[in-house]
């Protein structure tokens, strides 16, 4: 019998793992596009205008301060980006504990299988809760990348 239930538990555990790489998948294709504006589009950004500041007429200070601002929409983006995944997986990390509370009160209650089931269904909710938000992550970020070039843009006026 134990037998049987190490098995119903290496199965269970397994379809947990694979649901949870099917979340972190889900994110890496959400935010992939993001990632990618961050990495290239503002980073080239930040080395084409660090280049224009280092102009021979200038002192250090001024080379150094223009080469700073210059800097400011890349950090500010990646910074942002990994403030939202913070949040994210923070919020997954409770979800997943509320399950685990909930599997550990119901195997100290006796049942056995029932409980399995019950881990199973409740990690099932708080990925799909947390892929359906996913997409608002990403809208918000985009929001906040466009934000955060008309104010330094204007900054330059």
């Amino acid at each position: 019998m134990e037998h049987i239930a190490a098995a119903q538990d290496r199965l269970v555990t397994e379809r947990i793992r694979r649901k949870l790489e099917e979340v972190n998948f889900e994110a890496q294709n959400q935010l992939a596009p993001i990632q990618d504006h961050v990495n290239f589009n503002l980073q080239q950004a930040y080395f084409k205008c660090a280049y224009e500041c280092f102009d021979r007429r200038r002192r250090q200070e001024e080379i150094n301060n223009c080469v700073e601002h210059c800097s400011v929409p890349a950090l500010q983006a990646n910074n942002l980006v990994e403030t939202e995944m913070a949040m994210f997986q923070e919020r997954m990390n409770r979800s997943l504990m509320v399950c685990q509370d909930k599997f550990e009160a119901a195997k100290s209650s006796g049942s056995r299988q029932m409980p399995l089931n019950d881990l199973e269904s409740c990690v099932d909710q708080a990925i799909e809760d947390n892929k359906r938000v996913l997409p608002l992550i990403a809208s918000r970020l985009k929001a906040s990348f466009v934000h955060q070039l008309i104010q330094h843009h204007l900054t330059k006026i």
